[in-house]
């Protein structure tokens, strides 16, 4: 069993009440999505996660999917206080998926995700939240777009 450390874990963690995680595009271990799961996984052991949840969440289901990684199992090697490259080489030791090449494909796959390429069941909530949180002079052209410009990156 692994050693909880939340000084660690508070030394790296973001206030997600103040700031926001890092974008679904920034790539951690190789994979779009990680470090912002990491980020909110760290926000969420110290009670500073605000309005974001670590699990569930339906882009973090994607990345857990793809890698065969648990939500719990990642949860506890970030309770660990592991920095971003300890996690890097711990999803490289632990994802199911070894060719850099699908790594790759997959990556692209989720950033030219279009809205219209979801589930129904997405699309009718993204259908009453991006009216409400996307600035309305802003298109969302894919969806991680709708996290981008919530959280004004661009």
């Amino acid at each position: 069993m692994m050693k909880t450390d939340l000084e660690k874990v508070k030394a790296l963690a973001k206030d997600l009440r103040k700031s926001y995680p890092r974008s679904p595009r920034e790539k951690l271990g190789g994979y779009v999505i990680a470090a912002r799961c990491a980020d909110k996984c760290r926000a969420f052991l110290l009670d500073m996660n605000g309005e974001y949840n670590y699990w569930p969440c339906s882009l973090a289901s994607q990345w857990f999917a793809f890698t065969g990684i648990k939500p719990e199992q990642f949860k506890d090697v970030v309770a660990t206080g592991a920095t971003d490259e300890e996690l890097a080489s711990w999803i490289a030791g632990h994802s199911q998926v070894k060719d850099p090449d699908d790594v790759l494909k997959w990556n692209n796959a989720m950033r030219d995700t279009r809205v219209s390429d979801m589930s129904l069941q997405a699309q009718q909530y993204l259908e009453e939240y991006i009216p409400r949180f996307v600035p309305d002079h802003r298109p969302v052209y894919v969806w991680f777009d709708v996290y981008d410009l919530e959280e004004k990156r661009f």
